[in-house]
């Protein structure tokens, strides 16, 4: 899988590419997905490659109200390049937010 980001904090971090290995599987009537980054020769001069560590998501249903389910992610990102940590913190957590909130529309849209 090869995607990308926009440039995050009026572009102090530019965009970046992953390409990533992913494996999705079923998991205790839920999901399990897990996945690392792949060293991948061919590369876009318009962005940065980041490395994804090993990670994972576990998405099951909650026993007590069937209709919700618990999602948990680890994820270890290296975005790679010259970047203040303080700049890295404030991208990935509003990056992480905007993410579970795209999610929580989509899944109400279900």
């Amino acid at each position: 899988m090869r995607y990308t980001t926009a440039g995050q904090l009026w572009n102090i971090i530019s965009p970046r590419e992953f390409v990533d290995f992913s494996y999705t599987v079923d998991y205790k009537e839920g999901l399990l997905s897990c996945g690392i980054s792949l060293d991948w020769s061919e590369k876009r001069s318009e962005f940065v490659r980041g490395y994804n560590h090993p990670c994972g998501w576990f998405c099951v249903p909650l026993k007590d109200s069937p209709n919700r389910s618990l999602l948990t992610g680890y994820i270890q990102t290296d975005l790679r390049g010259m970047i203040p940590q303080s700049a890295v913190d404030t991208a990935m957590a509003s990056t992480l937010i905007n993410f579970y909130g795209d999610l929580q529309k989509a899944l109400q849209k279900a």
